[in-house]
Formats: structure tokens, C-alpha cells, sequence
């Protein structure tokens, strides 16, 4: 990925990761060997698990800038088992924040794995590999002597494409210069950038809209929408993916265009078909269509001739004066709280993340976590297929820490009667 420089650095909503669970510790091949006891039998290990990589749904975050310059997140490798049937150490998860409204994709499949549409929303991407079992975990009433240990499992690996769509309860679209970021300055306590020349706004904004009766409305103010948008003219579509999220479009039409800039029924239609071309569902969002600098002389007339033309009722509001801002605020409010209804009437839509991406159950803390992540009933099936290391095992001895493939024989010598 290209790496961006100046001021659009400091809005990324692409990001391509690339996550590695930890590898499973090895089990230990070893025997107990002391004084005065004779046959202590086997006491290997088992090796610690993998750490694994999670990401977790963050307010305050509004940009995937921090994952643009990283792109490598491996989690630690557990530890292997020893002598003394100690279990070697888990690795560490890794827990990367990122902005609530985060879809996570297969880079190599296209297929999106998970919404994080919540804050706090946790879900494991790369799962670590398992520890191996030690000899201990071989013996039997015929096999008391094993010399079979099973190997870690290596973590998944995968490479994710992140996609920010940020969620507000209202969208501003427009053509260049109609008025959208003076609305949200005066709507709510943002502060974009505001100059009298086109693409002012070069990535999106967002304000919160305070109302009587501890009410709150989320706008965000979209770069200005030009005629062939979707083919890459002007800005282009790189930013429509955020309308995608928004429960209500507010369409902003400057009533007193520039010399030169469409009329108001042509730019209203112009944009309709912009959003059509980049997507049919977003073409049936909820709409408000809204005249601005209702201020300026001829402002009523092309309001009125607006309406008719287009047949729709249309708000005229002044930024500048103030006129018709409390009666928007609460159309909105009013349309918002209806397509909120219809949402919630709506069935959940479930996410398949395939047996690889998805946990059995979600991760809640790091001890159940990894309590559900143990290897299960005593006596089960081994992790991977058994190693038998008895070939070398007559007249080995490792004074040293237990490693794969090498037997740890601890002995004491006798003391002087």
C-alpha cells in the first residue's frame, strides 16, 4: 500500500495487517530421578500455548492511521514444557485498538469476518497454536516408560484489510460549496475548515448535535460530490462508504448558485445519481432535502421553484441568520428516531466467521479465556501426532533445561554414608 503523505495522513480509513498467533511450547520428554525414590516414572510437561491476536472496537479512535505504519502483529510463542511435570508458560495476546466501525476482512479471500460496530467489541483474528503434551500424558499401565512427546502447534497466520465506515446518525452531502460545513460548525461544537473555493473539506467531519431533553444526534460533514464522482472525477467515491452507515442522507442544495455552478434542480439530480451509480440501497436511504443560504436575495423564489420541480418538500435554512436550524434539528431528530424503529424490527444479521476466526465463546477476560482455550477431558487426544525419541533415549543425559527431542535425565549422586 502506497504510503500517504501531508494532510491526508491524517485520515485513514484503509489499512492491510498481516497477524500471527503464537506457536504451541513443545512437551518434554523426562523421568523423575531421586534419592530413594525408585521408578518416579515420567514427568514431562506440557508446553504453554500460543498467544493469540485480538482486535478490540475503541471510542475516541477515528482513523486507522496508527495501523498504516505498522503492519506486522505477532503474538508470543508459548513456552516448552520441563521436568517436574511444569507446564511451560502461555504467550501474551496481542490487543489491537481499533475504531469502532471497523470492518475486517480475508485479504486473500474477500471475505468480511466481522462488523465492529460496538464499543468493546473483541474478536480473535489469529488463534495460537497449542502446546504439545509431554511423556506424562503417555503413560499407561502397559507403557510406563513412555518416551513420546507431540510438538506446539504453529498459530494461524493471515493478512486482514481493515475498512473504516464511520457511524453518524446523519450525513451531509452536496456539491462543492453548498454550505455543509458552515451547518455543522453551527450545529454542533466542530470546527472544519470553512473558505469561500471548492473541496474545503477533504476528509470527513464529525460534530454532535445537542437537543432539549437530553437527545443526540451524530452528523458527519462528506467532501463535496462533483459529476462523475464514481468514475474518480474530483474526490471521487473514496468517501461515500461513510453515507453507507448514516440512517438519514440530508441533502444540501445551495439556492444562489455561483455563475457557472448547476441550478438547484440539476445539482440535486446530480448527486441522486452519483449515489445511484455507487449504490442502489444507498439510493434508498432516507432522504431530507435541504435549500442553504435562505440569507441571500432570490433565496425564497428558487426555494419555492425547488420544491415544485423536484416535488418534494424542501427546508430552507441559513447558516449565517440562524433561520430554520431549530425546525431542522428537529426534523432530523424525528427522521432519525423512525428509521431507528424500523431497525430494531428488523432481524439481526448474523455473521458467519468460519471455524478459524471465530471462538466458541466470545473472549471476556484473559482467565476464561484461558480456561476455555485448555486441551480439554485427561486422557484426550493428543494436539498433534507423537514423536518417539526412545531410539535415543538409553544412556542420555541432559543436565540442562528440557528442549524437543532430547530427554532430561535428573540424577543425584549418592551421599557418603
Amino acid at each position: 500500500m502506497p504510503r500517504a503523505g501531508g494532510t491526508s495522513r491524517l485520515f485513514v480509513d484503509e489499512a492491510v495487517i498481516h497477524v500471527r498467533g503464537g506457536k504451541g511450547g513443545s512437551g518434554c520428554v523426562s523421568f523423575r530421578r531421586e534419592l530413594f525414590v525408585p521408578k518416579g516414572g515420567p514427568d514431562g510437561g506440557d508446553g504453554g500455548h500460543g498467544g493469540s491476536v485480538y482486535l478490540v472496537a475503541e471510542d475516541g479512535i477515528d482513523t486507522l492511521l496508527d495501523l498504516a505504519g505498522r503492519h506486522h502483529y505477532r503474538a508470543e510463542n508459548g513456552r516448552p514444557g520441563s521436568g517436574n511435570n511444569r507446564r511451560g508458560r502461555d504467550g501474551r495476546d496481542i490487543y489491537v485498538r481499533v475504531p469502532t466501525g471497523t470492518l475486517v476482512y480475508d485479504a486473500n479471500t474477500g471475505r468480511l469476518l466481522k462488523d465492529l460496530v460496538r464499543p468493546g467489541q473483541v474478536i480473535r483474528v489469529a488463534r495460537g497454536g497449542r502446546g504439545g503434551y509431554g511423556n506424562a500424558h503417555f503413560a499407561t499401565p502397559s507403557n510406563q516408560a513412555p518416551r513420546q512427546f507431540t510438538p506446539g502447534q504453529p498459530g494461524q497466520e493471515r493478512t486482514l484489510r481493515l475498512e473504516l465506515k464511520l457511524i453518524a446518525d446523519v450525513g451531509l452531502v452536496g456539491l462543492p460549496n453548498a454550505g455543509k460545513s458552515t451547518l455543522l460548525s453551527r450545529l454542533t461544537r466542530a470546527r472544519p475548515k470553512i473558505a469561500p473555493y471548492p473541496f474545503t473539506t477533504l476528509h470527513p467531519q464529525l460534530g454532535i448535535l445537542e437537543l432539549p431533553g437530553f437527545r443526540r444526534l451524530v452528523l458527519a460533514d462528506l467532501p463535496g460530490l462533483i459529476e462523475g464522482a464514481h468514475e474518480g472525477v474530483g474526490l471521487g467515491d473514496a468517501f461515500l462508504r461513510h453515507i453507507e452507515r448514516t440512517r438519514l442522507i440530508v441533502h444540501l442544495i445551495d439556492l444562489c448558485p455561483p455563475a457557472g455552478a448547476p441550478m438547484p434542480v440539476q445539482a440535486y439530480r446530480i448527486i441522486r445519481r452519483e449515489l445511484e451509480k455507487y449504490s442502489a440501497k444507498l439510493a434508498q436511504r432516507a432522504e431530507l432535502v435541504v435549500g442553504t443560504k435562505l440569507d441571500l436575495a432570490g433565496a425564497e423564489e428558487m426555494l419555492t421553484q425547488l420544491g415544485s420541480g423536484l416535488g418534494l418538500r424542501v427546508m430552507g435554512v441559513s447558516a449565517v441568520t440562524g433561520r430554520g436550524l431549530r425546525e431542522l434539528a428537529e426534523t432530523m431528530w424525528q427522521r432519525v428516531a423512525e428509521v431507528r424503529a424500523a431497525e430494531r424490527a428488523e432481524p439481526l444479521e448474523k455473521v458467519d466467521l468460519g471455524p478459524e476466526a471465530n471462538p466458541t465463546t466470545p473472549p471476556v477476560s484473559l482467565p476464561e479465556e484461558r480456561a476455555t482455550r485448555g486441551r480439554g477431558k485427561e486422557g484426550g487426544a493428543p494436539p498433534g501426532p507423537a514423536i518417539d525419541v526412545s531410539a535415543q533415549a538409553d544412556n542420555v543425559r541432559a543436565p540442562g533445561p528440557c528442549s524437543v527431542g532430547r530427554i532430561r535425565l535428573r540424577a543425584k549422586k549418592r551421599t557418603k554414608q
